[in-house]
């Protein structure tokens, strides 16, 4: 699997590079600056993005553009978005295509190896990896008194707030510790109770609660 990895910081760029390699991926590039990043990705045509929102010369959102120039280019090119802080409209702008293969992970993450190799394939096999912090406060905008998300149960909470990270069935089953039968039950109450249509895709439906979620009912 071919990677174009974009971060100015030296030392976690080749600490990235490093990680990558160990589990099989192959480092097609690895850069530092927003036209470095446009570049490689029309060039080369990776299977994944692996992306700093901030990039030189700006140092404001330049590579979260170059990601979202380089996906209307070719729609579907997997992306995850590496950022240092929460940003709602960062997430905004990944999700607004309604097509999957999008991830924004706050940088943290990328010491847990595991967590954070998983989200890279996740989002090259074109499914969707959300940052808990963002789904907490996604879920925290949508939690009034009277919104449908105050009928959900906490154990309904707590499958949400996972399914929204781009989790399946079977990854919540198993990180809950129960059946998926019994996550299936959870989604389906969740799903009727937010008046979404039910859909046997995980991507979809997990697509399906971020917009939710984002832009509420």
């Amino acid at each position: 699997m071919r990677v174009v990895l974009a971060e100015d910081l030296f030392l976690l760029r080749d600490g990235l590079v490093r990680l990558l390699q160990a589990h099989d991926f192959e480092i097609a590039a690895a850069v530092e600056s927003g036209p470095e990043l446009a570049a490689a990705l029309a060039e080369l045509e990776p299977d994944v993005a692996v992306v700093d929102v901030r990039l030189p010369p700006t140092h404001t959102d330049e590579g979260l553009q170059c990601a979202l120039q380089a996906r209307r280019r070719r729609p579907g090119l997997p992306v995850l978005v590496l950022s240092q802080h929460v940003e709602q409209l960062y997430a905004r702008e990944l999700l607004a295509d309604g097509s999957g293969g999008v991830g924004y992970l706050l940088k943290d993450r990328v010491f847990d190896a595991e967590q954070f190799v998983d989200a890279v394939r996740r989002v090259a096999a074109g499914g969707t990896a959300m940052d808990p912090q963002v789904i907490q406060q996604l879920l925290a905008r949508q939690a009034g008194d009277g919104r449908p998300l105050a009928r959900l149960t906490p154990r309904e909470r707590e499958v949400l707030e996972l399914m929204a990270q781009g989790r399946s069935n079977a990854a919540i089953a198993g990180k809950l510790v129960v059946t998926e039968r019994a996550i299936a039950k959870h989604t389906a109450n969740i799903f009727a109770k937010l008046g979404l249509e039910v859909s046997d895709d995980d991507n979809r439906r997990v697509l399906a609660v971020l917009a939710y979620l984002d832009h509420g009912r």
